[in-house]
């Protein structure tokens, strides 16, 4: 497991000397060690590295990494160019054409999204391959709670954007009244068309951002 960086490091120091991060800890090695887990190990805690915490003014925070091979990289909904897109991002790319009007990418990378300040973040951060949500209650999402509490800190304008249940959770935890939280169905197949669809979340967001003086995401992703 690579280890953080930065202001990031610095914020999420603490958490490293609980109880809970060093069981979490020896049961992600372990994992490791006997299974096929994703996203590859040194890509745990990219959603970190991509995005400084002094940056973040978007967060998106999904449920865990895809558990197909090739797929997960470590940022929520993303997956590497040539990699083919996996149905939850569809959907979001469908959301975000009917949105902003953004054309539809032959790619499925959201590194841009990241290096403009969204944080692309999952409830949990492993999987084991071909189990969805395997690695719920190992102690991730105690971790995840920590970040979110600590982007919350933030005395600045900040959106966060909860899809699914899983991240809706974190909610608990965003108490700044300066924060947005957006809420809505996972974009997954299962759940777009329950309130996914059509709840314009990246127009929104653009909308609060700029009303506080920030510049607005650049949504489009790019053909490659």
């Amino acid at each position: 497991m690579a280890g953080l960086t930065g202001a990031w490091e610095q914020a999420m120091k603490p958490e490293f000397a609980k109880p809970y991060y060093r069981k979490l800890f020896m049961s992600v090695q372990e994992e490791y060690r006997n299974h096929t887990v994703y996203p590859p190990a040194k890509d745990i805690f990219n959603a970190f590295h991509f995005t400084p915490l002094e940056q973040v003014r978007v967060v998106i925070l999904g449920q865990d990494p895809y558990h197909e091979p090739g797929q997960a990289e470590g940022l929520s909904f993303s997956v590497r160019p040539g990699v083919e897109i996996p149905p939850s991002l569809q959907n979001i790319y469908k959301e975000l054409h009917d949105d902003l009007g953004c054309y539809i990418p032959n790619n499925g990378s959201l590194v841009k999204w990241a290096k403009q300040g969204v944080m692309l973040l999952n409830s949990v951060l492993t999987v084991r391959a071909h189990a969805a949500n395997s690695h719920a209650s190992i102690g991730w999402e105690e971790f995840t709670d920590a970040a979110v509490r600590v982007l919350a800190d933030q005395d600045r304008p900040m959106v966060f954007i909860l899809w699914g249940r899983s991240a809706q959770k974190k909610a608990a935890v965003i108490y700044n009244r300066k924060h947005l939280i957006l809420r809505s169905p996972h974009p997954s197949p299962l759940s777009a068309y329950h309130g996914f669809f059509g709840s314009r979340p990246f127009s929104k967001t653009n909308a609060y951002l700029e009303q506080n003086g920030l510049r607005p995401i650049d949504w489009q992703i790019e053909n490659i």
